[in-house]
């Protein structure tokens, strides 16, 4: 019989750290494991490097994060949303390192897959271009960028046995499969929690092989 990968909200608490590497899905706050980034905030983390599409909004999703001055160093696509993570990088109290979207998925990709990194035109003969190394393939010139794994990272989805067999829904599926590939300790929120042989295999996105602890709904 497989054991339960639901846990408390108190066990889940116990893993996340002072330094740690975080990912997290999200899209415009969509997707976003808000549950879990409001453990961090209640733990107090500092000093965190987090990977995710972007900084969320000020007082949403992942901007708790820096509302509560818990990120140290930022990894996204954008930061639009959120003009507050902006002050901070100008007042020196988050580094921040700016990547093309589909290069930033690419990156994720390639550390959830053991891949030693991404070839990528985009960004090419631009400011992205700078500090990072350029390889010849063939005649042609491309960025190369190394993968991106995280100590842990943050899920959050529709639906999940207690094996951690995941479902998503609609746009909020967006980085939650690969975030869910690409770190050590992998800990999701679910908006629906069943028992094993509930979920359609033909359904499943993120097999429970990846998981490691789900969050309880019960509390």
């Amino acid at each position: 019989m497989l054991k339960s990968k639901v846990y408390t909200k108190a066990e889940i608490a116990e893993k996340f750290h002072d330094g740690m590497k975080l990912m997290s899905g999200i899209f415009a706050c969509k997707g976003c494991p808000d549950r879990l980034v409001d453990i961090i905030v209640e733990k107090g983390c500092k000093n965190i490097e987090l990977i995710s599409n972007d900084a969320g909004d000020p007082g949403i999703g992942l901007g708790k994060l820096y509302d509560a001055h818990l990120v140290s160093v930022a990894n996204h696509s954008h930061i639009g949303m959120n003009p507050y993570v902006t002050e901070l990088i100008n007042q020196g109290l988050v580094k921040l390192n700016l990547f093309p979207q589909g290069t930033l998925a690419e990156k994720i990709r390639a550390g959830g897959a053991g891949l030693g990194g991404v070839l990528t035109k985009t960004g090419l003969g631009t400011i992205a271009q700078e500090g990072r190394e350029v390889l010849e393939v063939d005649g042609q010139q491309y960025i190369f960028e190394k993968p991106f794994r995280g100590e842990i990272a943050i899920v959050r989805a529709h639906k999940a046995d207690k094996f951690g067999n995941l479902v998503y829904k609609g746009a909020a599926r967006n980085f939650n499969p690969l975030v869910a590939m690409a770190a050590d300790l992998v800990i999701v929120e679910a908006d629906e929690i069943v028992d094993v042989g509930e979920i359609d295999p033909e359904s499943v996105i993120t097999p429970g092989v990846f998981v490691d602890m789900i969050l309880s709904n019960e509390e």
